[in-house]
């Protein structure tokens, strides 16, 4: 037996315990005639005594060779401890070591495995099984565990039954890049990892199993950033004979259920808006509700006053920064020049503000009277002590822009608090979407998303206003999740790629299961895929996925830990039958 407790358990009750630990040593302290040693295990850290009065000197000179990070078991009594630690759970006792094994010598790990290390980010990622050592990331693991046992537990007791998909399948545009793998037994043929199990859960719906769902990767080759990785995770939802309203009920109770049994947080308002909505009230389809600067257009306002930069643009639109007012100018300034950077590019900002003794001062006041400036200040809610920022240009780029100010400005004032969880649903997408590259439109989320019945007509003569029966459950300004009714008719479905520009024999060759599929009695079925990483880095109080994965990989795709991507060699070309073009 290694160990009768972990290093987290022994408390005062304890004491004239024999007991047996093993784990990694923490740190030591040699005063020569008496020495202490922290022993660490994933529960906890118990501090260790050897005592040249009470400790054989062999065993004190074997414990004065131990070094961090070297794996050891130790047989001794719990005892008081005199100098009690009262940051500890442990920190009422200590062990007099009578027994010291080395199961496993260390070297001097890269950088200290402390909660507050001396290791960058590079250095960690190269050794993140030491990192994983360290306290901050351990816990964001057990967390994210915690989390998938709780998603299993309320989709279980649901009636959602666990059903895998395969990794290995077949490559289908669903709007990124595939990972393709090559067969050996199949020469100058190919498998795709999945972006998703989008097709394969209609097929379950197909095949009767009702309410299906699984925790799986997902593989997209695309940019990556803090909130992307190349592999990530889902929780995959589908259910047949379902409505929109149905999915909307039954995942909002999933998601007040992660948050309470979780974070021990209530929440009851799960708000609604149209996409149509979203973009004009906060400039993009996933707002962060938790506080207000909600956009206020002002074109109407603006124009004909003599100042042409308003005047040429498509939009004029602003937002009132609550008790902004006092901003200096070199404050106001530095937002100005944050809104320019080529991340923005914005051209500028005006800025007005609302005095508490109720007076107004802009940057245009050349053009614009304290009446003129007091209606903008109506149209974005603006009160005394509050600052008016305003920027003008195309529709959806100058949104973009202001979107990308408000959250900026929500994040310094401490408004994106943590610990409050504001839930919206955004509804009503555009079923398509229009791509000036290729000059003809795209599905906005993919082929098998539903238009509203309403809408269908529109296809032919006005697409780009159809509705999509569609779906994003967004927390604290991240899109935790999203879905769709599908399209579960071959004639629909037909007409649906007819629209996306594939003909007949593309999606044949395509998507000629699924529509073989249909023919056979396909029930109405919807569904929902959450991102899990995210939703884990969002009840963790983050938005950074990166810690919350047990591997990760950089900002460039690579693993490099384990080196990887890496070449393969000659041999293993030749048995898949690949040549490559030129060496990198």
């Amino acid at each position: 037996m290694y160990r009768s407790h972990s290093c987290g358990e022994l408390r005062i009750e304890d004491i004239n315990q024999e007991v047996t630990l093993s784990g990694w040593v923490q740190k030591l302290r040699d005063k020569g005639f008496m020495m202490w040693v922290d022993l660490r295990d994933r529960y906890g850290v118990t501090q260790l005594i050897f005592d040249e009065e009470r400790t054989p000197k062999e065993m004190m000179e074997k414990a004065s060779k131990l070094g961090r990070e070297f794996v050891i078991q130790v047989k001794g009594t719990v005892i008081e401890r005199v100098s009690k630690n009262p940051n500890m759970p442990t920190g009422d006792v200590e062990i007099l070591v009578s027994e010291l094994t080395i199961l496993n010598a260390a070297e001097l790990p890269p950088f200290t495995i402390e909660d507050e290390t001396d290791g960058g980010e590079d250095l960690r990622m190269k050794y993140r099984y030491l990192d994983i050592r360290r306290n901050p990331v351990k816990n964001k693991l057990i967390f994210r565990s915690k989390v998938a046992m709780e998603v299993r537990k309320f989709l279980s007791e649901k009636g959602f039954i666990e059903v895998e998909t395969p990794v290995l399948i077949k490559s289908t545009p669903e709007g990124a890049r595939d990972f393709v793998v090559p067969s050996r037994m199949n020469e100058g043929q190919f498998y795709a990892l999945p972006q998703s199990p989008q097709t394969f859960k209609q097929l379950l719906m197909v095949g009767g199993m009702d309410k299906y769902f699984q925790i799986v990767k997902c593989f997209r080759d695309e940019d990556l950033r803090a909130d992307r990785q190349p592999e990530f995770t889902q929780i995959d939802c589908e259910m047949a004979f379902v409505e929109q309203e149905d999915i909307l009920n039954i995942f909002e109770d999933f998601t007040r259920h992660l948050i309470k049994e979780v974070k021990g947080v209530d929440v009851t308002e799960f708000p609604r808006m149209t996409y149509a909505e979203a973009m004009q009230k906060y400039g993009n389809d996933k707002p962060d509700i938790r506080f207000g600067m909600e956009f206020g257009e002002l074109k109407d306002l603006a124009k004909n006053k003599g100042f042409n930069v308003f005047d040429q643009q498509e939009l004029v639109v602003g937002i009132s920064v609550p008790g902004a007012a006092g901003f200096t100018r070199k404050e106001i300034d530095k937002l100005i020049d944050w809104v320019k950077r080529p991340q923005i590019g914005a051209n500028g900002l005006v800025w007005v503000k609302y005095n508490e003794d109720g007076s107004l001062k802009s940057s245009v006041d050349k053009f614009y009277s304290e009446a003129d400036l007091k209606e903008w200040a109506e149209r974005t809610g603006a009160k005394a002590g509050d600052l008016i920022l305003v920027m003008a240009g195309e529709t959806d780029k100058t949104r973009t822009q202001l979107s990308a100010l408000r959250m900026h400005l929500g994040n310094e004032m401490g408004l994106r608090k943590s610990d409050e969880f504001a839930p919206l649903w955004v509804v009503d997408f555009p079923l398509l979407e229009w791509d000036e590259d290729t000059k003809r439109y795209h599905a906005m989320h993919h082929p098998f998303t539903s238009p509203k019945p309403e809408d269908i007509d529109l296809l032919d003569t006005d697409p780009g206003k159809v509705r999509a029966n569609a779906y994003d459950l967004v927390l604290n300004g991240n899109e935790i999740g999203g879905g769709s009714i599908r399209i579960h008719d071959k004639n629909t479905q037909a007409m649906m790629f007819r629209h996306l520009g594939f003909t007949p024999e593309e999606a044949k060759a395509q998507f000629g299961f699924l529509m073989d599929a249909f023919q056979y009695g396909a029930p109405p079925h919807g569904g929902i895929a959450f991102g899990f990483d995210r939703l884990v880095a969002i009840l963790g109080g983050q938005e950074t996925i990166r810690d919350y994965i047990a591997f990760p990989k950089n900002n460039s795709g690579r693993d490099v830990m384990i080196d990887a991507p890496a070449k393969i060699d000659e041999e293993q070309l030749k048995e898949l039958s690949l040549k490559l073009t030129s060496e990198s």
